[in-house]
């Protein structure tokens, strides 16, 4: 008898073959003497879609919404139905008796795993591969580790509450929408919250009525001070004041009231989890989070150079502070040969900031594995995001950042200057990684200078005191660096505490699908790039005037993901979860087809389209401007750089014209809508 080992795809599939000696290699599985691996390609099946319940719902039309099906069905997805007909085969074959589920560790890859084996009609034992790396090392332990299946039942359950209660949102309120304002309009619960908070950081700006202020600077030969009053302002929001506390302190002999030298370290920042990798890659080399994901996958999958990436914990467990002298050895040669060399001589304890088991959930913090990684084989961007990684888990190796702080300041005739300068004891881990600049330096900062020593009640000639003039300015524009931190800690809009708590720790989306959502507001038309900013269009400002509240706020998130959790854990029931979801979303379609609002088309131009002779609207994409047909049921895309010539979009032509019901009027199906298909779509709503 043998074992069949599932994994999610066919590179991890065909490592998993080679470790586990089935050398009798196929198409889409390999064979041993004891296993037979093969892989799923993302989702093998998937929910099915409305008309598989009911005929009427393959139009769209709101007199038949809410469409609430009494069981959810499954279906195998057409694109990857061949490699499910050859998983269900082999899941039933004789020969084998019990299945490894090797799919992603996380909620989502048993979700692959398990629906796959339910629609087969497998009811064989099952047990568990969970690693956080694909080395050679991580998979022998992990079958050496099995872990029983049922350990992961309660995750599936969660995985199918999130997966069916995102079908019934989704769908409902996005064909709510589209088929009330007569527009391609969807909304969900990751998607809108985030594009809300575009939205408003944008009327924030467009609102925001800038305000003069003065700030006044003196300079005092050997340094300069900058004026704070007795609650560390430093602006002045009156003229008067401003010139009445200039003709107070010119020409007037200053006194050094006090000096104070503090010494101060910096810990070294922790290690990488996803969103943050994505973060500092946005800001380093302007990367899209979509496209730190791809690099860093490849790492993982390909390279086997780091650590399971979709991860959002940034620390590690106990039992892996024994590899790190093996990780760091893989590391000796090139620029961090020094830094490796000078640790490995060291006694390295790593504190509570790298290693803290009630921190690691599913993954451990993305780090780089145990194996050698062939450098000449990285893309440059492979290398720049390795160089990330690696500096980073050096650097929380290594000792704080130590400096002497000096502050001093200085009395002119009762207004006090303030001055900042650092010298630098050891440089700690800033030897080995510097941070990116933050975005927004804090308002009351103090400009850091050089500072000769100082006495205390030293009198001082004052050289020259300057008034400056500023105005206030609006917060900036989200970037995707931005935007990340506020999708992964999206609090500060909750009121309710325990909601806000519960967010914390799972924010907007989750690591491994923070990225799509992003982009799905650019491919959706909802935002756009203006070189790093992200500015909500015409088309996604009017989208949240139009859906319900409810679904711009986080909190609907927040509540979910605490529901989620304890489905997980044991402490919820998914048929109680499930109910409020249906209750719900008949509220949710309520909202929509009460609503008294209209949704406009400002962006059109004087263009035709040349296939329908609807006029065209004017549209930014990541590189370019482009040129979209009004009508959804057309879909022609006209791009700058197509030279005048028409480009068809994601509709064929057939499609336009042979379908007279709704379907066509409103344009594309359920998957095409949202570039997805049914089993994944909805982490990008």
């Amino acid at each position: 008898m043998k074992t069949l080992v599932l994994a999610e795809k066919p590179s991890v599939g065909k490592d998993l073959a080679r470790v586990l000696k089935c050398g009798n290699r196929g198409k889409s599985f390999c064979e041993g003497t004891n296993y037979v691996v093969t892989w799923a390609m993302g989702h093998l099946v998937t929910l099915s879609e409305p008309a598989d319940y009911d005929i009427k719902w393959k139009e769209w039309n709101l007199e038949y919404l809410p469409m609430l099906p009494e069981k959810m069905k499954l279906k195998v997805l057409k694109k990857t139905s061949n490699q499910y007909k050859i998983v269900s085969k082999l899941f039933n074959r004789k020969d084998i008796n019990e299945i490894v589920i090797a799919t992603d560790s996380g909620r989502e890859g048993e979700l692959v795993a398990r629906w796959a084996l339910k629609l087969s009609g497998c009811r064989k034992p099952i047990k568990r591969l969970w690693i956080s790396s694909q080395t050679d090392a991580a998979i022998k332990q992990g079958f050496a580790t099995l872990k029983p299946g049922k350990n992961y039942e309660n995750l599936y359950q969660a995985a199918v509450c999130r997966s069916e209660a995102d079908w019934i949102i989704g769908l409902n309120v996005t064909r709510a929408l589209t088929c009330k304002f007569d527009a391609q309009l969807s909304a969900g619960r990751v998607q809108t919250p985030t594009l809300s908070m575009i939205v408003t950081r944008e009327s924030e700006i467009k609102n925001f009525v800038p305000k003069d202020f003065w700030t006044i600077k003196a300079d005092f030969g050997d340094f300069f001070g900058t004026w704070r009053d007795k609650n560390k302002n430093s602006r002045i929001f009156s003229n008067e004041r401003a010139n009445s506390i200039l003709k107070k302190i010119e020409g007037q002999q200053a006194i050094i009231e006090d000096v104070q030298r503090k010494n101060k370290s910096e810990q070294p920042p922790l290690l990488y989890d996803l969103t943050e990798l994505q973060r500092e890659a946005n800001k380093k080399f302007s990367f899209s989070a979509k496209k730190t994901l791809s690099i860093v996958q490849s790492l993982y999958e390909r390279h086997k150079a780091t650590t399971y990436p979709r991860t959002d914990s940034r620390y590690i467990t106990s039992d892996m502070v024994s590899s790190i002298p093996q990780r760091l050895i893989i590391l000796k040669n090139g620029s961090y040969q020094k830094t490796v060399e000078a640790l490995l001589r060291s006694n390295i304890r790593p504190g509570n900031r790298v290693v803290n088991n009630s921190r690691v959930t599913e993954h451990h913090a993305l780090i780089p594995t145990e194996q050698k990684p062939h450098i000449s084989s990285f893309s440059i961007d492979e290398k720049r995001i390795y160089d990330l990684i690696v500096r980073r888990f050096l650097a929380v190796l290594l000792p704080p950042f130590k400096y002497i702080q000096t502050t001093i300041m200085t009395d002119i005739r009762g207004e006090k200057f303030f001055s900042r300068g650092k010298v630098v004891v050891d440089y700690g881990w800033q030897k080995i990684e510097k941070l990116s600049l933050e975005e927004d330096i804090p308002e009351n900062h103090l400009p850091e200078q050089t500072l000769k020593p100082q006495n205390k009640g030293k009198k001082i000639f004052t050289k020259k005191i300057r008034l400056e003039k500023s105005q206030t300015k609006p917060p900036k524009r989200y970037t995707e660096a931005s935007l990340l931190t506020a999708m992964e800690s999206p609090g500060k809009f909750i009121e309710d505490e325990n909601l806000r708590e519960s967010i914390k720790e799972g924010g907007l989306g989750t690591p491994a699908t923070r990225a799509e959502i992003i982009d799905r507001l650019f491919s959706a038309y909802y935002a756009e790039r203006r070189g790093k900013s992200i500015v909500p269009t015409s088309k996604g400002i009017q989208l949240i005037s139009l859906v319900p509240e409810e679904l711009r706020s986080p909190k609907l998130t927040a509540a979910w993901e605490k529901r989620l959790h304890n489905i997980a854990i044991g402490k919820e029931k998914r048929m109680d979860f499930m109910k409020d979801i249906r209750n719900n979303v008949v509220r949710l379609v309520s909202s929509v087809k009460t609503n008294t609002s209209e949704y406009h088309i400002d962006n059109l131009t004087k263009n035709k389209c040349p296939i329908c002779g609807k006029f065209m609207m004017q549209v930014q994409n990541k590189s370019s401007k482009m040129l979209v047909c009004s009508d959804r049921k057309c879909g022609y895309e006209q791009s700058d750089k197509d030279k005048g010539g028409m480009r068809q979009g994601r509709i064929s032509k057939k499609e336009k014209y042979m379908n007279k019901s709704l379907v066509k009027k409103y344009g594309k199906d359920e998957k095409k809508d949202f570039g997805g298909t049914l089993g994944d779509l909805f982490d990008n709503l």
